[in-house]
Formats: C-alpha cells, structure tokens, sequence
C-alpha cells in the first residue's frame, strides 16, 4: 500500500501545480508531460526487484511526502548565506545560480558570450520560445522512471545551445542551492552543441545542512559532429537529502563528450550516466568519484552505447567508503553489431576504510562485434600494507600515513579535471574530510 499512497501524492501533486508550470499551454509540452506522469503512475517508484536497482533501495524516499514548489521569484536571503559558505572561486565564466529549483537572477552572472550562444533559465525558454525546445524535450534518450518524473515536473534548468563552430573559452558554471526542508525539486538542464562547437559546464548541487528535500535532476546532452562538451557535476547536497540524477548524451560524428561526477553529499545519492554513439568516430571519457562516509549511500549508473564503428572511450571510478556507507556502481559498455574498431577500457576501483563499509560493484561488457579492444576490472580493498609500511619506515606515524595513502587515492580523479577552480575547490573538500588534511596539503 506505501508505494500506491504514494503514487497517488504525486499525482495529486501534479494535478495541484500542473497549471503553473511553465509552457504550461503549450499542446505538445502537455503531451510530454501527461505521457512521463502515466510512465510514473504505471510504474511507481523502483524496488530492490528491478535489476537495475538491485542494490539500492528508495523505500525511505517512497515514505516521504515530499512536495513540489512552485515560485516566480526564488528566496535569495538563504542562499545567499549558503552560496557564501561555499566560497567558490569563481573569477571568470558565467554563473546561473538555481534557488530552490528557479532561476535567481540576483545571485547569477553571465558575461559576454559569443554571438548567437543562448544561455539562461529553461523555465523563461519554455515560456518565450519552446520550439527551440521541442526537439529536445521529446527525445526521451535512456530516461529511467526517475527521469519520466522529471519530465513531467520540471520547471527550471539551464538551456544552452551553442551555434556551430562556436567555442566558449570560460566555463559555464549551474548552482543548484536548495534551502527549504520538504520540497521536491527536479531541474532540467538542456545543453546543445551544433558541429564543431565547444562548451565546458560545470552543474554543481548544494543544501542547507539541516534541510531534507528531493533532487531529481535531468542533463541532456546533444553533441553535433566535431562538438565537444566537458561536463562537470559536484554533488554536495545536505546529509539528508536524497539526490537522484540522469546525464544523457547524444553523439554524432567524431564528437567528444567528458563527464567528470564527484560525489560528497546526501544520504542517497543516485547517477544515471549514459551516451549513445550515434555516428562513427566518437569520444567518450567518463570519470568519477565518490567519497562518502557514516550511512550514506552512493549508487552510479553508467551505459556507453557503442552504436556505431571506430568508437573509444575509456571509464575510470574511484570510491572512497568510510562508517557505514555503501557504494554501488554498474558500468555497462555495449558494442552494437557493425560498431567495429572499438576501442573501451572501463576501471573500478574502492577503498574501505571500515569493516561496516560495503561496495558493490558490477562492470560488464556486451559485445556484438568481432573486431574490438575492450577491458575492464573492478577492485574493492582496504589500504595496501607494503605501502604503509614504506611510509612507517621513512618515519610519518601511522595515522597520517593512511591518510596521505587516501588522499592519494582520491587525489588520481581530482587531477584529471582541467577547470583549475573546480580542482581546487575538490582538493579543499578532500582536505577538509581527512583528520590531518590541513597537513597534508602543506607536504603535497
């Protein structure tokens, strides 16, 4: 019965907004939107049954009656202290800051872009003109019933096309701050790339400590032939927030597409990555980290679709598990019949440093083809004991040589994204989590 009540809180709820969501009278928007709401109310929330969700139960999100918010006007006198708490380094570049899932302007900053880029709120888009969006929205891509809620709630997000052969030099930085306990809140983010175009977006989540609410994010991603997009998302959400996000992506011809997610914060944390090669010659890099402690659990979802020949990508997933946490990764890589001279290698790597820690971990190859190179490996440990006794034996203490062995650890993800203010705003999080980082980052 829990999973029928509430169902029918979320149907309830949608009837209760569905009226003030933007492009609310726009005929195929509401199609889209009914047609995600009848996915939901047929499927309802995923159980410990589904494959998929095999080790990660919502049981606990399903019991909650969280509820959507709808506002013009976002209230920034919270945010405003938390985005000060975050002190981001944030020089150059544009900033859209989301408060409570819409758009403030008040705390955003967009420069100059180059001429024909559109960059701004989804919601003001979807009002104005929603058939530059259409297109878009109706490729339901590898959506999960978590994105078929999306589809029908969302409000507000990012909307960047980039026009082809157009290059953004400064990076594109999307603050989604939530500050109220109980809301619901499922930003859409679009993010185009026409051929030869190139954009770098950083998506980063962050709550108020104390608040407990539901993020439940969408980021499609359409890569044109020769575009390249670098894609970052840092997850910082409060200790008691459940934080379930899709990033999709569509490649054509030679495209390039990076996605670097980093996981720090809420008690459930779910990442559904997927790209699907649509043309021959593309790039994939997906690379991640996850460093969770006390009850927290961390769950990501990866699926590169080799559709089409002469394709490569390369996955490397570092976790750090410390308490209680559990972790759990699946990374799937699939090699369609004809996807020849296929190039994958897809790694796994874990370190407890708990007896109460867990990790499951699950990579798999689908290969359909014959003329291919694909590896991957997985690996679930405790601290390697030759390396701390080298370290013990040139004289540093027990203590501080475990922690300078997990900040290395961390540190080979952190150094492999290229934004210097994200980097170094990762690397004052890893030292801040360990007991002696403050020392630690005066050796390093």
């Amino acid at each position: 019965m829990m999973q029928l009540q509430s169902t029918e809180h979320v149907l309830a709820d949608f009837a209760r907004i569905a009226i003030e969501l933007p492009g609310a009278d726009v005929p195929w928007l509401a199609r889209v939107r009914n047609a995600a709401l009848e996915r939901f109310a047929q499927e309802g929330y995923p159980t410990v049954r589904h494959e998929e969700w095999k080790y990660t139960s919502v049981a606990t999100l399903e019991k909650r009656a969280f509820t959507a918010i709808i506002g013009n006007e976002p209230e920034d006198s919270a945010a405003a202290v938390l985005f000060d708490s975050l002190a981001l380094d944030i020089q150059s570049g544009h900033l859209l800051v989301f408060v409570n899932g819409r758009h403030a302007p008040a705390l955003s900053r967009i420069g100059k872009l180059p001429s024909g880029v559109v960059l701004g709120s989804m919601a003001d888009a979807l009002e104005r003109t929603p058939e530059k969006l259409e297109a878009y929205l109706t490729d339901a891509g590898s959506q999960t019933v978590f994105g078929a809620l999306n589809t029908a709630f969302m409000a507000d997000g990012a909307w960047l096309h980039v026009p082809r052969g157009v290059a953004i030099d400064e990076p594109i930085h999307l603050l989604f701050l939530t500050t109220v306990s109980g809301a619901a809140i499922h930003p859409r983010n679009v993010i185009v790339a026409e051929e030869g175009a190139h954009a770098t977006v950083i998506e980063h989540y962050a709550g108020n400590e104390d608040a407990a609410y539901f993020n439940n994010a969408v980021t499609q991603i359409f890569a044109a032939g020769n575009a390249a997009i670098e894609h970052y998302k840092l997850q910082q959400e409060s200790a008691r927030a459940f934080h379930i996000a899709g990033i999709h992506a569509r490649q054509r011809q030679a495209s390039r597409f990076e996605s670097h997610s980093i996981t720090f914060g809420a008690a459930l944390a779910r990442n559904d990555i997927t790209t699907i090669f649509d043309a021959a010659g593309c790039e994939t890099t997906l690379n991640g980290l996850y460093l969770i402690g006390g009850r927290q659990h961390a769950d990501n979802h990866t699926c590169i679709d080799h559709a089409a020949p002469h394709g490569t990508s390369q996955e490397y997933y570092r976790g750090v598990l410390d308490g209680a946490a559990r972790a759990v990764f699946n990374g799937k890589v699939i090699v369609r019949p004809g996807a020849q001279k296929t190039n994958a290698r897809q790694s796994n790597h874990n370190l407890l440093l708990s007896r109460d820690a867990e990790v499951d971990t699950k990579p798999q190859l689908e290969i359909h083809a014959d003329d291919v190179q694909c590896t991957h490996g997985a690996t679930v440990g405790q601290l390697d004991d030759t390396q701390l006794f080298y370290l013990r034996s040139r004289g540093i203490e027990e203590a501080m040589a475990r922690n300078l062995l997990v900040h290395a650890f961390a540190h080979d993800v952190i150094e492999r994204i290229r934004v210097q203010s994200l980097r170094s705003r990762l690397e004052q999080i890893l030292f801040a989590r360990l007991p002696q980082g403050k020392l630690i980052r005066e050796l390093t």
